[in-house]
């Protein structure tokens, strides 16, 4: 079977959201060091070869595999203005089928946060799924007290939906998660009336 190839490339109002390239290493293990205490908290732990040049690589090609096979959308957010690289994020999981979903993960470097790029980012690529990738439900989990996170969620569309006990291993414990989901056709809680 021939495989379509598949470029994907988003611009925001201050950012062009685009596949990691091989260039992208030296920025990429600048932001991510850089980052580390203000990341911990909320991701898995990183592993002992997280920041080699081989773990990135890896990272690159999986994230060409990805789109190509359209299983994932991994982006990193590059500033338009000076290039500079200010975080990720990736539509993961995508399932065809009935449930025509994917769900969101994203991080920001410590000196770009609380700056509006993750909004503008999860807003373009809410918009490329239900648009381009005619998905309808795409979902995103965050700690219950990372307040931020869920403000953005709220923000961006997504609506609370619950919580999953155990869901990820973040920092090296299995924590819960509160569950939102953004949907294409959102009706809950309208009415006909009025």
């Amino acid at each position: 079977m021939l495989r379509q190839k598949r470029k994907v490339r988003l611009e925001t109002e201050r950012m062009t959201l685009r596949p990691p390239q091989h260039t992208d290493f030296r920025d990429w293990v600048a932001l991510r060091k850089a980052s580390r205490e203000f990341l911990t908290p909320w991701e898995p732990s990183w592993a002992p070869d997280h920041l080699t040049r081989k773990s990135f690589t890896n990272r690159v090609y999986w994230a060409q595999r990805s789109i190509s096979n359209g299983t994932a959308v991994p982006l990193f957010l590059i500033r338009r203005e000076d290039q500079v690289l200010l975080g990720a994020i990736t539509l993961d999981h995508i399932r065809r089928g009935p449930a025509q979903a994917g769900t969101t993960g994203y991080w920001i470097g410590e000196s770009h946060a609380r700056q509006g790029y993750m909004r503008e980012a999860i807003e373009a690529l809410v918009h490329y799924a239900f648009t381009t990738l005619d998905l309808s439900r795409i979902e995103a989990g965050c700690l219950p007290e990372n307040t931020a996170s869920r403000r953005l969620l709220e923000c961006c569309g997504y609506k609370y939906e619950g919580v999953a006990q155990s869901y990820l291993q973040i920092n090296g414990r299995w924590r819960n998660h509160v569950l939102y989901a953004n949907l294409r056709h959102d009706r809950r809680g309208k009415t006909e009336v009025g």
